[in-house]
């Protein structure tokens, strides 16, 4: 299988979102269903795949992308992302999954 080529302006961003799945698959838990989950939201069209939200959310908020979680919040799917700011602060930016709307972000507590 061949894995999709990452965009240049995203790579920066990507590594660590690597790093973290790398991290995450070498952990056994209660969520290691969570990716298969994912993978099928995305089969089904429920949700936009990482890399257009990347470049929607980096294109909106600056700063790098540190931390992905896709999760259901009351019945729909969102993308949840930790971004560190150019100022330094770490920001939470919420994403409608399906549409790739910016539904909030705000600094993280």
């Amino acid at each position: 299988m061949r894995l999709p080529r990452i965009p240049r302006s995203h790579r920066r961003a990507t590594w660590p979102l690597l790093v973290l799945a790398i991290g995450f698959a070498a952990q056994a838990g209660p969520h290691d269903h969570d990716h298969d989950r994912a993978r099928a939201a995305l089969e089904r069209g429920e949700v936009l795949p990482l890399a257009e939200i990347l470049a929607s959310v980096t294109a909106q908020v600056p700063g790098d992308v540190v931390e992905v979680e896709l999760e259901r919040e009351h019945g729909a799917w969102v993308y949840e992302l930790k971004v560190i700011a150019p100022n330094g602060r770490v920001l939470e930016v919420l994403v409608d999954a399906a549409a790739g709307r910016l539904l909030a972000h705000e600094e993280d507590d």
